[in-house]
């Protein structure tokens, strides 16, 4: 039997994430729900705050940027039955029809998705991100983490297609505030990649102008 349950502990998700995402780190987390089979964790859903304030003043405007919120992590084990991941996103949007929320999702090109999940629940697509470095940190740390020791070396991030969703009593004055062009979905093939590794990061260094993985 299939169940999407709130999970309130962070220890109830924490290791999920980090052992099966390709990003191998924590975001931030407002809503987290955990899908289980027979009473066993099989995925996670967690939705919280983007790092980015552009984006948040950006798709709305700064009236509602604080109704700005990001699907941030969605992990499921392999070899789970046909629909099961549309069931569990739309059944979180279907818990989280009381607030009124603006749910931003993102699909990497860089690990070759999509975002077929996206469109089968009924998200908007407002075409891609473009590709942009980032400050380094090591250890695949968030930016916080900077320190003027790696000025020289830029973190590469790869163009993703960008999902919208709304929930909540203003989900049509939302529509109609949005700011970014509505197109229509991409297609293409997906590709998977292998629960528990982590997707190498493409670095550039100033001082020697190469790129290299790490």
């Amino acid at each position: 039997m299939n169940e999407v349950k709130l999970l309130s502990e962070r220890s109830e998700y924490i290791h999920f994430i980090t052992q099966k995402h390709y990003a191998q780190r924590i975001p931030s987390i407002s809503f987290a729900y955990g899908l289980y089979i027979d009473n066993i964790l099989k995925g996670v859903c967690t939705i919280g705050k983007p790092a980015s304030n552009s984006l948040c003043v950006g798709l709305l405007g700064k009236e509602y940027s604080s109704k700005v919120y990001e699907l941030n992590r969605l992990i499921t084990v392999d070899e789970l039955p046909k629909n099961t991941l549309s069931m569990f996103v739309s059944t979180v949007l279907k818990i989280l029809k009381t607030e009124d929320l603006a749910i931003v999702s993102y699909a990497d090109e860089g690990v070759g998705h999509n975002g077929y999940i996206y469109q089968a629940t009924n998200f908007i697509y407002t075409g891609k991100t473009k590709e942009r470095t980032d400050k380094y940190t090591p250890d695949n740390k968030h930016s916080r983490h900077y320190t003027e020791e790696y000025n020289h070396l830029r973190k590469c991030r790869t163009s993703k297609h960008r999902y919208v969703y709304f929930t909540g009593k203003s989900r049509k004055k939302f529509i109609k505030l949005l700011k970014y062009e509505v197109i229509q979905y991409p297609k293409g093939e997906n590709k998977n990649y292998v629960l528990g590794t982590r997707n190498k990061t493409k670095i550039y260094n100033k001082l020697t102008e190469k790129y290299y993985f790490e």
